[in-house]
């Protein structure tokens, strides 16, 4: 009897269970920035500019024209949860709102009816390299709560929970973890009913550590990423870095790291078990449900674009902050 029901090797894009959609996870060493704060035009040249997936020199563009990220596009129906572990992300949206968080802040942000937001990685440190390290998780939502009104929380690094025992180190984004409980995410979400069991951990282990994942309900979907490090043993497996792990909730498991550092995702939650119907950045339970989306971001953009470029960047000086729609302001050193 093992408590280990699949292992899958990590794409670009990782596979999820219900109540996730996918995890995006991005990792670049970008250069160091320029004025205004992306990579010196020199080293742009040969990259599909626009459309710049491949890796090359340890740093991509993706959709960024003078700095890299993800201009102004829409989503609906889910939750995006976007987890900067190292490097800053830059936020602005259709509802005004905006923010710098990054260096192990997360975004909560639900889309509900529908939203337009950018997403750009400023390069702030002009005299060294920016190394960037980001996870972004979509998180569906049940068919009650695809019609709200959007809305985002932060969830600060210095206000997350965090476990330390015996060269592990856990922090606690949702769920729980022996007693240890995660801040409230967004009042619509999936996660917000302690029922759905919903967790997201972030694991970093010393070397020789060993962490044990306690049991969950029946049904519960969950899944543990193993994206850094050398290898891990488990249920008498070695599994090399980059895998996946999709785990029996009613057996606990112990992972034991190899002779490296190691760092790991652990996903949780009870599925939602509605139909999902997906066109890019739209999630439905029905194709017409998608048309509908469709035909509510051509009337109006959801809302619009109040910024000056759809590639928006807060200014160099700027720390972490966060704007939102009903005009409250957080300020973090």
């Amino acid at each position: 009897m093992t408590a280990i029901k699949k292992v899958k090797q990590l794409g670009f894009h990782w596979e999820t269970q219900d109540p996730f959609l996918f995890c995006a996870y991005h990792k670049d060493q970008f250069p160091k920035g320029n004025e205004h704060l992306g990579p010196d035009p020199e080293l742009l040249q040969g990259r599909p500019i626009g459309q710049d997936f491949t890796l090359k020199n340890g740093w991509r563009m993706y959709h960024g024209q003078r700095v890299p990220g993800f201009p102004a596009h829409p989503h609906s129906g889910f939750e995006t949860v976007t987890l900067v572990e190292q490097g800053f992300a830059d936020h602005s949206d259709s509802l005004g709102a905006a923010g710098r968080f990054g260096n192990g802040d997360v975004q909560w942000m639900t889309a509900g009816k529908g939203v337009m937001h950018c997403e750009m990685f400023p390069l702030l440190n002009q005299e060294k390299e920016n190394p960037f390290l980001l996870f972004q998780l979509w998180l569906n939502l049940p068919k009650k709560s695809k019609g709200v009104d959007p809305y985002f929380r932060m969830l600060w690094n210095e206000e997350i929970p965090v476990v330390n025992e015996k060269g592990v180190q856990l922090k606690i984004v949702a769920g729980s973890y022996k007693g240890t409980k995660a801040a409230a995410p967004t009042p619509n979400s999936w996660a917000a009913e302690d029922i759905n069991e919903v967790a997201i951990w972030t694991i970093k282990m010393e070397a020789g550590a060993k962490l044990e994942i306690p049991t969950a309900s029946d049904g519960t979907n969950r899944t543990l990423f193993f994206y850094n490090g050398n290898e891990i043993e488990t249920e008498g497996f070695t599994i090399p870095k980059e895998h996946s792990l999709d785990l029996i909730p009613t057996e606990s498991i112990t992972i034991k790291n190899g002779d490296t550092p190691a760092e790991l995702l652990f996903l949780q939650g009870k599925p939602i078990g509605e139909p999902v119907v997906q066109q890019g950045p739209f999630v439905a339970n029905s194709h017409q449900g998608i048309q509908e989306a469709i035909s509510q971001y051509q009337k109006d953009q959801f809302g619009g674009w109040p910024w000056e470029s759809y590639e928006n960047v807060h200014a160099a000086n700027k720390g972490r902050f966060a704007v939102h729609a009903d005009g409250r302001e957080e300020v973090k050193s």
